[in-house]
């Protein structure tokens, strides 16, 4: 039984080939920021109504939001789809790929989804990039009565476990006072000497901190003209750790760094903090079912030795594992080199073996998902909520 559905969602997934590549390209062609997806959104909501599946849109009050479901089997799998951009340089981490993976999966098992025991849904979960879009959809309620949730992401090699580690976000603001420069200097407050002050505290700050601990960020304001102090300073700056508890122990030393910015200078500092995103528990049960079915369609698992510890990142599908039994495995396409945010990842991502991830993603997700409901420890495990997946 179960081999038959895996064949018939490989089948369907075939039968779907040409519209899922068009899909991923025109989506790639066409990048849009967090929460402002409304061409793919309504692009994949369009694929996804087309194979009987019942599209719900603006999700939680987000408008490029929506939740497509098919059948009414106990166990509940909901697959993730992404589809925001990168400022500047579009779809340099491929979520185009995975939002065809996405609607791939769910188009296969939509005409299974009752002989497979399954209720399905295709969750679109915009503003990945910062936005935290998922951590909305969880607090609104998206995510409730799902026992298991999976999505796949583009990547230079091939993963399993991709180390996703606690990251939170800062806006930073200094408010100083406007002088001339060179006649009446000693009249100004100087905001943007104040990021100057910060980012060399920062610097300091490094020799003290863990060394898996990440601090980054950019100037997105520093003055309006060289002869003119600057009034006003802005920034968009970023803390990780390996998990939310070390991040808490790591923000208030941060935050000390920008306040000596504002002590020094005499400018007034304003902090917005954004929601943070978690560490990702993978669940066990869950990733051997993919595995054996991304290495049945020919994808290899190499052992990427240190590389697989350095190549930390993070997402909001982390705040998603820490509620429900999650995976979230990287896909290899071919970047001649390059690696994820870079413009070259982006071309990348609308390659052969970036097609090929996008078809492969979506068939081993689908037979994942029948993998799970098929009877034995792993279904009973996820419908009862039992812990030993993590």
């Amino acid at each position: 039984m179960t081999e038959a559905l895996k064949e018939a969602a490989r089948e369907l997934v075939d039968s779907a080939r040409d519209e899922l590549l068009g899909l991923s390209h025109r989506i790639h062609a066409e990048p849009e920021l967090g929460y402002e997806e409304e061409r793919a959104s309504a692009w994949l909501c369009e694929a996804l109504e087309a194979g009987g599946l019942a599209v719900e849109r603006g999700v939680a009050g987000l408008s490029t939001a929506f939740a497509a479901r098919a059948g009414s089997g106990p166990l509940h799998v909901l697959i993730c789809a992404e589809y925001d951009a990168l400022p500047d340089i579009g779809h340099a981490c491929g979520h185009n790929v995975i939002a065809a993976a996405a609607v791939g999966a769910g188009l296969a098992l939509a005409p299974i989804a009752d002989d497979a025991g399954l209720t399905v849904t295709v969750l679109g979960t915009p503003a990945e990039e910062g936005g935290g879009g998922k951590i909305v959809l969880l607090e609104a309620g998206a995510f409730d009565g799902v026992h298991a949730a999976m999505m796949v992401h583009p990547a230079p090699f091939e993963m399993l476990e991709f180390p996703v580690i606690a990251a939170t976000s800062f806006d930073i603001r200094y408010t100083g006072r406007e002088a001339h420069s060179s006649a009446f200097p000693e009249l100004g407050i100087n905001a943007a000497g104040a990021f100057v002050v910060a980012q060399t505290a920062i610097g300091v700050l490094r020799e003290h901190i863990r060394g898996t601990d990440r601090i980054h960020g950019i100037v997105t304001k520093g003055g309006e003209a060289p002869n003119v102090v600057p009034g006003e300073a802005t920034g968009l700056w970023m803390a990780r750790s390996t998990t939310l508890r070390e991040l808490e122990d790591l923000v208030p030393k941060v935050l000390r760094c920008f306040e000596a910015g504002a002590l020094a200078t005499g400018a007034t500092l304003d902090v917005t903090r954004y929601p943070p995103y978690a560490e990702m528990v993978h669940d066990r049960g869950l990733l051997a079912a993919y595995r054996g079915n991304a290495e049945a369609l020919g994808r290899m698992f190499p052992d990427l030795g240190e590389a697989a510890k350095r190549a930390s990142a993070s997402t909001d599908m982390g705040n998603v594992s820490l509620r429900f039994p999650s995976i979230h495995p990287m896909l290899a396409v071919d970047g001649n080199g390059a690696v994820n945010h870079q413009p070259e990842f982006a071309a990348a991502c609308v390659t052969e073996s970036a097609d090929r991830a996008a078809i492969d993603g979506a068939v081993a997700m689908a037979w994942t998902a029948i993998d799970a409901a098929a009877e034995g420890p792993l279904r009973d495990r996820l419908l009862t909520g039992s812990d030993g997946g993590g």
